[in-house]
């Protein structure tokens, strides 16, 4: 899988552009703030139906106008397809595969598949729960549109249960309500936790062989799920609904729901520590980029190739060597990596690509 051409139209500080790619390693050059993200985020937008930047559509349209749009051509094992997605300050956004308007994002998913790591993917190991969530969530999402509407539907009884939880006055009422969302949410909460521990149970394997290759065999990561666990479906929903049970009384007192796949999170060990909370920066840094790169492997196992992969400004934060190791790693599969400054031997062969002030330079 991998994007042959980028078109671009009053996209962020683009006025019209064009941008040609190739399969392997596509190297992004430009100083800061001429542009070279806003390729990664029309790409990844392409995959995901989401800015990886901001959650305002508005933002993407450049300031002067009224409109905007990206088109990302791509090729994978089942042919070639287009997707182009338009935004305007007074109409809702289209989006289109190969002409055809979608009318769900969930119908974009699995399209084009992408991994993504910038430095602020730093707080997938040292931030809150929310984020390392967010990584499982948008991964099986691209694997699985089954998966995208169970979240989608859980979210949907959460906040209603929240909403209860917040507005009734009488707690007899609640004690008579609750249990009837309580089934809804361990229901569909019970599918998405199951999916959630399948998909870590094989990314763990690999990360931890990754994270070994990165640092040398200096490092040893473990990774596991922290959260209501359950040998299938059914046992973790019995186990949701127990759970619920114990904590009606302080969902009550708290105005929210305390259990549940909303708040479950990745335990990430490194040579026995917990790196969440106790790693340096750079070994944080590398345990996050070791998940990224881990992710390709399940996408390749599962879709039977590798998705595209976008690297945001990561090579200022890695050592010559972890550099080294890293290019050689990413040469199977179409990269899209933007830096600064890059050594030319480093990168022989790649596709050099150099921006300044949203236009490509020869």
């Amino acid at each position: 899988m991998f994007v042959k051409e980028i078109k671009l139209n009053n996209f962020r500080n683009y006025d019209q552009e064009t941008i040609k790619l190739l399969p392997n390693i596509n190297l992004i050059v430009g100083k800061n703030g001429q542009g070279k993200t806003n390729l990664l985020e029309a790409v990844y937008y392409s995959a995901i139906g989401k800015s990886s930047k901001t959650s305002r559509d508005a933002e993407l349209i450049n300031w002067s106008k009224d409109r905007a749009s990206f088109c990302i051509d791509f090729e994978k094992k089942s042919g070639t397809k287009k997707i182009e997605i338009i935004f305007s300050r007074q109409t809702k956004k289209v989006i289109q595969i190969n002409g055809v308007n979608l009318l769900k994002i969930g119908d974009l998913l699995g399209n084009l598949n992408v991994v993504y790591f910038s430095p602020d993917e730093l707080k997938l190991v040292k931030d809150a729960p929310q984020d390392r969530r967010n990584f499982l969530d948008t991964d099986i999402s691209q694997l699985s549109k089954n998966y995208f509407y169970n979240l989608t539907k859980y979210n949907k009884i959460l906040d209603q249960r929240n909403k209860l939880l917040k507005t009734a006055q009488n707690v007899e009422i609640l004690e008579q309500t609750l249990p009837i969302w309580d089934i809804q949410l361990a229901d569909v909460g019970s599918k998405i936790v199951f999916e959630r521990i399948k998909f870590l149970n094989i990314l763990k394997e690999i990360a931890k062989k990754v994270h070994a290759y990165l640092t040398s065999n200096k490092e040893d990561l473990e990774m596991s799920y922290a959260g209501i666990i359950g040998e299938n479906a059914e046992e973790i929903k019995n186990q949701i609904l127990i759970e619920l049970k114990k904590c009606r009384e302080k969902d009550i007192k708290l105005g929210f729901t305390n259990i549940g796949p909303h708040r479950d999170d990745i335990k990430l060990v490194v040579n026995g520590v917990d790196i969440r909370s106790f790693g340096s920066q750079g070994q944080q840094r590398t345990v996050a980029l070791s998940m990224k790169l881990s992710e390709l492997e399940i996408f390749k196992e599962e879709v039977g190739e590798y998705p595209v992969l976008l690297l945001d400004d990561v090579l200022s934060e890695l050592d010559q060597e972890r550099q080294q190791r890293l290019i050689k790693y990413v040469g199977r599969m179409q990269t899209l990596l933007t830096t600064t400054q890059y050594d030319p031997f480093m990168f022989q062969g790649a596709n050099i690509i150099k921006i300044e002030n949203g236009k490509v330079k020869n």
